[in-house]
């Protein structure tokens, strides 16, 4: 089970980039496979004006949740090195990474419902023990207010999405090429030889 939990962890992060990175081209046309694959919230937010309601809260519920508990539970199981693992995997820790650490450990569940999205949260609430009730009740009120904020946030501005997403699609390939390209980078700077093992 542990093996199957670092897989799906794993496949939910490689879908994330692919979806993030093609997502300025595709995301117009087939805004359902690119919010499958990724639901970041750029991806939710340009997504808005091409989908309707129910299959992007559905859609974007399932995917936030997924991964939401996925991390939950790689760090209830691995804990600490879950947490130094995912350090590796950037280098040197941001500012933002070390703020959302410690706003979590002081806040709790009030961290969870204001970033649902956040990996670092929903894997460090696994880690502290926050009891699965808890953490679920949560998670999921989280990503409900993320949703109505991103669909409402999009329709106020959908003249202005559907405006650079046409302008994008100009080159919309050579963004997508620069996107992949930046992800390599990253890649291949990271200090991690791998995941825990399981």
């Amino acid at each position: 089970m542990r093996k199957l939990l670092i897989a799906f962890t794993s496949l939910l992060f490689a879908a994330g980039t692919i979806g993030t990175n093609i997502g300025p081209a595709l995301v117009d046309n087939h805004p359902l496979l690119v919010l499958i694959l990724s639901a970041r919230n750029r991806v939710l937010f340009a997504s808005v004006p091409y989908m309707d309601p129910l299959p992007f809260f559905i859609v974007g519920f399932l995917r936030l949740m997924a991964a939401a508990v996925a991390l939950y539970f790689v760090g209830q199981i691995y804990g600490h090195r879950a947490l130094r693992w995912t350090e590796a995997q950037v280098g040197e820790m941001p500012r933002i990474y070390r703020w959302t650490e410690r706003a979590t450990v002081r806040a709790g569940w009030l961290a969870v419902v204001l970033m649902p999205g956040s990996n670092i949260v929903c894997l460090l609430v696994g880690h502290l023990g926050m009891a699965r009730a808890k953490f679920f009740t949560c998670i999921t009120s989280g990503i409900v207010l993320r949703l109505i904020i991103m669909w409402f946030g999009g329709k106020a501005f959908e003249s202005q999405i559907r405006s650079s997403l046409t302008y994008i699609d100009k080159y919309q390939w050579w963004v997508v090429g620069s996107l992949f390209g930046i992800t390599l980078f990253q890649t291949a700077r990271k200090k991690s030889p791998g995941a825990p093992e399981a």
